[in-house]
């Protein structure tokens, strides 16, 4: 063989085993990376976990109970913090940053039916007494002038399931470590006036913002992608 062909022959050999232990340090790094992710999965899923039991979840909104607060397709970022957080499976709550206040939008699971979650504004404390007469609420002696309720027609008797007046009642006194609470719709809530009074424990939060908000259309296939509120998205709950 010709010195020149054996140099040509040794450089196509030394090529060859750059491009093997090329592609044999890319299959080992692939699996490093998939054995990364496969490792790092637990711990985000654990995370993911202790955020939405702890700190914050999603809600939407699926009734026009709460307008014009909160509207229907409205989506909610729920401080579940600020009440302080209850341990699964313990009945034991986490240190909360602030008790509930009069006027608060609070999530909470339905006495009724606890797997239900609703949202509504705190209007009595443990120790209130509360009456409403023809829709004007007053809470210990003093009438409320509430700038946040919608008196819309009502799409539902006016009276519950014993026959109270929905608009006419009281007096009444909320009982220790229970809460009164109403639609700001009052034409459209099922509320305190229907059920009664909501144990404190059954608190799991109070809206923080809208992250997402559509009109619902049932003649448009995807409303959510074409009638989102831009207005409505990062607002506050109040």
């Amino acid at each position: 063989m010709r010195p020149v062909d054996r140099d040509r022959r040794n450089e196509a050999l030394r090529e060859a085993n750059r491009t093997r232990r090329g592609l044999q340090g890319w299959r080992q790094s692939g699996g490093r990376s998939t054995g990364s992710w496969l490792a790092v999965l637990p711990i985000a899923l654990l995370l993911f976990l202790v955020v939405r039991t702890f700190v914050v979840e999603a809600f939407r909104i699926p009734s026009s109970s709460m307008e014009r607060t909160l509207l229907v397709g409205d989506f909610l970022l729920v401080n579940k913090w600020v009440y302080g957080a209850e341990i699964p499976f313990t009945h034991t709550r986490l240190p909360a940053l602030r008790l509930p206040r009069h006027e608060d939008v609070v999530v909470f699971d339905w006495p009724v039916d606890p797997d239900k979650a609703f949202v509504k504004r705190l209007i009595g404390l443990p120790g209130d007494t509360l009456s409403m007469m023809q829709g004007v609420l007053t809470r210990n002696g003093t009438l409320l002038r509430e700038r946040y309720v919608s008196r819309g027609s009502s799409t539902g008797s006016a009276y519950d399931t014993n026959g109270n007046a929905r608009d006419s009642w009281g007096p009444l006194v909320v009982p220790p470590r229970h809460l009164f609470v109403l639609g700001d719709n009052r034409a459209n809530s099922l509320d305190s006036r229907y059920w009664g009074f909501v144990p404190d424990s059954l608190l799991r939060g109070a809206p923080w913002f809208v992250y997402y908000s559509f009109t619902p259309d049932s003649t448009e296939r995807a409303p959510w992608l074409t009638r989102i509120r831009w207005a409505r998205i990062g607002t506050s709950v109040r």
